[in-house]
């Protein structure tokens, strides 16, 4: 039973572990073969890709862009968002994704923590960044993308920051850049949530990324003749890493969907004739609790990466489905993906065995890190068995690595446990992290924010279990007002919508008296969560407070689709 068995690398050498030398290669090798599109949209060529990569490295190396440099991109699900990291990686610059619901801090606190001297964002988005354009001294310019054919956008007026149109970006040059780039320089920092602080910034070097990919291609049985959708969020690290670049490593095809659509779904996977995609949190369970169709098994599809895969409605799921295989794994922007299940010993569960060719794993006591007995649960210890093949710690956080890298090992903050067979469970989260909807929210950076409330005294967000299958959690935040203190739900969530992103937004709201402490006057939260939804717990679902956004989200889904769905070229 054992482990996972060894990977099949694509690319024996590590020092081709770089995705622009990969993309050059692939162009040489296949360069008319299809390589990457939008959904509904011409396909590029792996010989397009790379010539428009080299004229976008030309132009960010022409706005000052050079070996190091953090680019930040700000971009919505399209192809343009891949080419403009690439070019960002062909100069040996960092690429810097930032999640397009950030606002206020949240986005402040990226782009500060970066250093990024260069923002390329879409123009719907810049209404934000000037909105903390002060607070952001490092940041020079802003290249404006608009979506093809849509009417310009309305742009703010920056009191410092220059602006350049996306389309006066490329160079005509179609020559790669004279900059040689190694698999041990840094390929992109990914902000994750913080847990006692602010999101912190994920150094992952080229290498490390591609041993990710490497590892989704082998979980997947991805060839040259598979297609890959792409409907999770490309600044998500799922989308680009475990699914645009295992279809460039492999000689595959990539199709991006601008979003995810539960009721949507099947039509996405048929008119991208996809044959592989990935299903985050609650994805699956929102997509089984559609209503079944006639066509529900009409397409290619033949195996999907879930992350989790809830045992409770896999089997329905595959079945319902026409899919041969759901996979699970465990995996983290910090260390990759460390387990994987079996092509054909599948548990359902479970998120499979060790991938210990790679990494060396440990179930541990989290207060001593010391093994403890087979069967038993504990936080889940990793670290690295090749150099280069793990991310580089926070950027800018020395002390945010070391606390994480305590005794040479990476500590994830989640409990798992193991079986006599080698089948790693996932128990429960040990860190003070909520997961709502595939995304890691951290309650530092929620509570910084409510905190400036002109009415709350005290404040503390916790997460507490979502009604769907999956794991998931919504946010509750309970709440100490200041002494007469006027507070009306809808009026305080409205407050928070300005300033959070939507999935920040807390679904319950508990005022409490006071916050439960220690004698030393440490927080003590597990108290707020073992209390969970009570009867003075105000819910904004059941009260049919409806969030901006959501609001948005359904006039869009409402609105004419047009041939976004229609078959692409074969």
């Amino acid at each position: 039973m054992g482990d996972y068995p060894p990977l099949t690398l694509t690319f024996p050498d590590m020092r081709d572990w770089v995705f622009p030398r990969i993309l050059e290669i692939r162009a040489r090798m296949h360069g008319d073969r299809p390589f990457i599109q939008a959904l509904g949209g011409a396909a590029l060529t792996y010989a397009e890709t790379d010539r428009l990569v080299n004229r976008l490295a030309h132009g960010l190396a022409a706005q000052g862009v050079g070996r190091g440099d953090r680019v930040l991109v700000m971009l919505p699900n399209c192809v343009e968002f891949m080419l403009v990291w690439w070019a960002i990686n062909r100069l040996g610059a960092v690429e810097v994704s930032v999640n397009n619901a950030y606002k206020g801090y949240f986005l402040e606190h990226l782009v500060s923590n970066s250093g990024g001297r260069l923002l390329v964002a879409a123009a719907e988005f810049l209404d934000r960044l000037a909105a903390v354009e002060d607070s952001c001294p490092d940041l020079e310019t802003v290249v404006a993308w608009e979506p093809p054919g849509a009417a310009p956008a309305p742009r703010p007026r920056f009191t410092r920051l220059r602006t350049v149109a996306f389309e006066e970006l490329p160079a005509r040059r179609d020559d790669p850049p004279d900059v040689e780039v190694s698999h041990r320089d840094l390929c992109a920092i990914m902000y994750t949530s913080g847990t006692t602080g602010p999101s912190k910034g994920v150094m992952l070097p080229h290498a490390h990324c591609t041993l990710f990919c490497e590892a989704t291609a082998n979980l997947t049985r991805f060839t040259q003749d598979d297609t890959y959708l792409v409907a999770t969020p490309l600044y998500h690290g799922n989308a680009p890493i475990m699914q645009v670049y295992p279809a460039l490593l492999r000689g595959g095809r990539a199709v991006i969907c601008p979003r995810f659509s539960a009721s949507e779904w099947v039509d996405q996977v048929r008119a991208s004739v996809a044959t592989v995609t990935n299903l985050l949190g609650v994805m699956m369970d929102f997509i089984f609790r559609q209503s079944p169709r006639e066509g529900d098994r009409d397409h290619r599809l033949r195996v999907v990466l879930g992350q989790p895969a809830p045992a409770a409605i896999v089997e329905d799921f595959k079945r319902r489905f026409g899919i041969g295989r759901v996979l699970e794994y465990y995996g983290m922007t910090e260390i990759g993906v460390v387990t994987m299940m079996p092509w054909d010993e599948v548990r359902p569960g479970s998120c499979g065995k060790a991938v210990s060719e790679w990494y060396d794993l440990r179930i541990a006591d989290p207060e001593t890190d010391e093994e403890v007995a087979p069967g038993q649960s504990g936080e889940l210890l990793v670290r690295p068995r090749a150099p280069w093949a793990f991310s580089q710690g926070y950027w800018r956080m020395p002390d945010k690595t070391l606390e994480a890298l305590r005794n040479v090992w990476y500590h994830t903050g989640d409990a798992l446990k193991r079986d006599a067979d080698g089948y790693y469970y996932f128990v429960d989260r040990l860190r003070d992290v909520i997961r709502r909807r595939a995304v890691n929210i951290s309650s530092y950076d929620v509570e910084k924010v409510v905190a400036e409330h002109v009415a709350v005294a005290e404040c503390a967000a916790v997460g507490v279990p979502s009604e769907f299958v999956g794991g998931e959690d919504e946010i509750k935040l309970c709440v100490v007002l200041r002494e007469g203190a006027r507070f009306v739900p809808e009026e305080f969530l409205a407050w928070c919508e300005e300033r959070l992103p939507y999935f920040a937004v807390p679904r319950y709201l508990d005022v409490i008296p006071e916050l439960p402490r220690t004698p030393s006057n440490k927080l003590q939260k597990y108290l707020l969560r073992q209390r969970g939804v009570t009867a003075t717990t105000w819910d904004r679902v059941a009260a049919g407070y409806r969030l901006q956004e959501e609001i948005r989200r359904a006039e869009r889904k409402r609105a004419p689709s047009g041939s976004a769905l229609a078959p692409p070229p074969a």
